[in-house]
This record gives structure tokens, sequence and C-alpha cells, in this order.
């Protein structure tokens, strides 16, 4: 069975596209078979953004779109903070190359898109780290994303995970707070919580 994990997705491609208001901005991006929330923009990942961008106000330095998808967190916040040096980054070889069209198609430009297995490929250290993390690629995989994260962060660094509580959200608290020097619940709603974590 394929799963948006997949480093090359081999279902039929079927290309549709899925609009987004946040922040004040209109967004369009375009989705298909293959990548995670095709049919409209995870609710968890508008949760997300817009907790993100109440709890910082002013962003500078690096942030990292950890399984960016199709590229909506990454290119929103780019959008919302020009001045932001921003990486978009996923195993998926599909959702990156829709990744890339959106970036055009909603006016980013000056980001980095990378094929990279969790971290591997991204270039500490980091500022932010933003993540709706693969769930159904196991726990395994899920705390490899904040083990990782936790190494390429710089001091004061931020790790903001969504998570549905039903998915494993307290369990994801305690492993990060493990991890770092504080991690704590900002923001839930709908059975989604929002984490910051602090390196």
């Amino acid at each position: 069975m394929a799963h948006y994990f997949d480093q090359t997705p081999q279902s039929e491609s079927q290309i549709r596209t899925v609009q987004a208001r946040i922040h004040g901005i209109d967004f369009e991006f375009s989705t298909d078979s293959g990548v995670f929330s095709r049919n409209r923009m995870d609710y968890g990942t508008e949760l997300l953004v817009e907790t993100v961008i109440q709890d910082q106000q002013k962003m500078n330095g690096k942030l990292v779109d950890l399984g960016c998808g199709y590229g909506p967190v990454g290119i929103i916040m780019k959008r919302a903070f020009p001045s932001l040096d921003v990486v978009l980054c996923d195993i998926n070889s599909r959702a990156l190359t829709l990744a890339r069209h959106n970036a055009r198609a909603n006016q980013v430009a000056f980001l980095q898109i990378l094929q990279s297995d969790a971290l591997a490929a991204v270039e500490g250290p980091l500022n932010y780290v933003l993540t709706n993390p693969p769930i159904r690629a196991g726990k395994a995989v899920v705390h490899r994303f904040f083990s990782e994260a936790r190494e390429k962060l710089a001091p004061g660094g931020l790790l903001y995970v969504v998570i549905q509580k039903k998915q494993g959200a307290p369990s994801a608290l305690a492993r990060l707070k493990e991890l770092f020097l504080e991690a704590e619940v900002i923001e839930h709603s709908a059975g989604y919580w929002i984490i910051r974590a602090k390196a």
C-alpha cells in the first residue's frame, strides 16, 4: 500500500487545488495522490502555522518545515516573515515537486526545497523547526524527527509540533521533555495539540 512518506509514490497522479486563508493572506496549493492531506489543508497544519505566527510576532534566522508535503507550512511562514531563511524538506519526491510549484504559485521565492530523510540533508544550526510529523510512519520515525531537531537546533532554538491527542500527543510531549530543556502545550483545539520545545 502506498503511503505519503514513501520516497517515490506509485499511485496515479490526480492533481487538485486547495485554498486556505492564513494571517489575512489567501493561498492556493496544488496537491496530488500520494501526498499528505490531498483533499484540503489539514486542520492541524492550519493550527500549527496560526499558533506559531501568534506566538512569535517577529521571526529571524533559519526555519525548517520538516516533512513539508506539498509545502504549506514553509510557504506560509515565508510569506508571513519574508526575512526568514526557509528550508522545506521531505522524503517524498512527488511532494517536493508540488512544493516547488506551490512556492512559485504563491509568489514565494528565495527558499530552499530539498529531499531529505528527516533532517539528514539539512545543515544546521537552525532557529526553528516546524513539523506535522508522519504519524502513520510509526513512533520511531516521529521520535527521530524530534531527536534530529534537537541535534540541529541552535541553543534557544524552537521546535513546534502539531499532533492529535488520540495519535500520541501525550507520549510525544513526554519524549520532548526528555530531549529538550523545556516542552509545553501552547495550544489545543479539536483534539490537536501544538507543542513548543526549546533547545
